[in-house]
């Protein structure tokens, strides 16, 4: 982009800094504020200005809504982005962190969790994709998640539609255009549709939405990606995002920054963990791994593969001792009134640890005490979608709406389903419809059984998943 010549004062420019910072998280500090005026150029025209100077003194006079804060930061994000970007640290996640989860689980559930939290306009979550193709011959036998996430509607279209130019091919491997992608009439690549499917491109933001949340599959992670996000929030923001991470990760879960972010005063209650030419940082258990991890505790490393030539010491992982305990269920049966909710609760823990297919059996158990209930089978869904088992997710989500018709998180997982199978007009009529029924609840109104999620909160989500869709997949429906 070319250098524009300023024409905001200073005194108006530090007020739009500490203004947005308090609005969206976003850190404008002296040296960019030529970025901070750029972004609000850009803005103008979504809030009906001509010029930048009278849009400035409207944004620090009026009362924002969310949408409006979620269309400000929108222009002030950073949309730059290409494929295989940090290598390094790429490597290193295929190298160490794959293969020991291949290890670890081939024995018994063939499954693991990656989140590519900001994901921009789908570059990472398609390298992350392309890297397990790479590396896992049976893949098909393994059932993987690769949750995409971000607040801006039309970087979220960008990344479902799978369409990129050459900039975003500028540092990427010889082979992937050819390997990977179908050349399209005006010159630009389409990704293949089996690496699409891999990927759920959703909407999150990370100063208004609840995670981690069974409601949004953003709990129980083995992994998240979170490169050159951090950087643009003030230190507060970035220490609750990072506190949040912390808790979406099951025990010995990694979080992957970019070099520029590796602070371990931000990442406290992560421990770092150093290879050559990266550190990543990891979710330990108990107080005595904060201790970074010896010479001792390393293996041979995996045999090198032509998408990750490195050759690292592999970290050996203790397998967490997560399991819910009968004292526990007994510690829940105490606490609940009603003992019939008493499953449902021990659904919700197994969940969040990772523990799927425990969680389906508690699942299965409130059900049977209570089977006019639809929350269960609506609970029953969320844990089948993260296990893979779309379809029968479909089915316990139909079921929950058979008892219920205005349960509006079942017509909204249904939305989320869909667009995570590619079904845009299926997705379209259900986000449709949590829009037409939470016409009747008030905005700041929390919705039963939302983890704190108000009705109008609730409305933004829909309208901006909505927005996300690609138009023509929807443009007939």
């Amino acid at each position: 982009m070319k250098n524009m010549r300023p024409t905001l004062s200073s005194p108006l420019l530090s007020r739009l800094s500490e203004f947005v910072a308090t609005q969206t998280g976003l850190d404008y500090p002296q040296e960019r504020w030529d970025d901070l005026e750029r972004g609000i150029a850009a803005a103008a025209p979504d809030f009906n200005f001509s010029e930048t100077e009278p849009c400035a003194h409207w944004l620090l006079s009026a009362p924002l809504t969310r949408q409006m804060n979620e269309t400000l930061a929108s222009h002030l994000s950073v949309g730059e982005t290409y494929f295989f970007r940090e290598k390094q640290s790429l490597e290193i996640f295929g190298e160490q962190v794959i293969s020991q989860l291949l290890q670890s689980r081939r024995q018994n559930e063939r499954r693991f969790r990656i989140w590519s939290a900001g994901c921009s306009t789908g570059e990472e979550a398609y390298t992350i994709a392309i890297l397990l193709d790479r590396l896992i011959p049976d893949l098909q036998e393994w059932n993987i998640t690769i949750l995409a996430t971000d607040f801006n509607p039309k970087f979220l279209r960008k990344a479902a539609q799978g369409v990129y130019g050459e900039w975003s091919f500028r540092d990427a491997p010889v082979w992937l255009r050819e390997g990977y992608f179908t050349k399209c009439s005006d010159g630009r690549f389409e990704i293949h549709p089996r690496i699409r499917k891999m990927v759920t491109f959703s909407y999150l933001n990370f100063a208004e939405d609840v995670y981690p949340s069974l409601s949004n599959n953003t709990s129980a992670m083995d992994v998240i990606f979170c490169r050159n996000v951090l950087m643009y929030f003030t230190a507060q923001r970035a220490k609750q995002v990072t506190g949040n991470f912390y808790r979406a990760l099951v025990d010995g879960g990694w979080l992957i920054v970019s070099p520029a972010e590796a602070s371990h005063s931000l990442l406290s209650p992560f421990t770092p963990v150093d290879f050559p030419g990266a550190v990543l940082y990891r979710k330990m258990e108990n107080a005595e791994s904060k201790l970074r991890i010896s010479d001792d505790q390393v293996m041979q490393s995996p045999k090198e593969t032509e998408a990750s030539p490195l050759s690292l010491p592999a970290v050996q992982v203790k397998p967490a001792a997560t399991e819910i305990t009968t004292a526990q269920a007994g510690q829940l049966l105490a606490q609940q009134p009603d003992e019939r909710e008493v499953p449902s609760s021990m659904a919700r823990n197994c969940a969040n640890q990772g523990r799927l297919s425990e969680a389906l059996e508690w699942c299965k158990k409130a059900i049977t005490a209570d089977k006019m209930n639809p929350l269960h089978h609506y609970l029953s869904a969320t844990i089948l979608h993260e296990q893979g088992q779309h379809e029968i997710a479909i089915q316990s989500l139909r079921r929950a709406l058979y008892l219920d018709p205005d349960f509006v998180l079942a017509h909204f997982a249904l939305g989320n389903l869909h667009q995570s199978q590619g079904r845009y007009r299926e997705a379209k009529r259900h986000f449709g419809n949590v829009l037409l029924l939470l016409r009747k609840h008030p905005q700041d109104e929390i919705l039963p059984d939302a983890e704190g999620l108000t009705a109008g909160r609730l409305v933004e989500i829909a309208s901006s998943l909505l927005a996300s869709l690609p138009q023509s997949a929807t443009a007939n429906a």
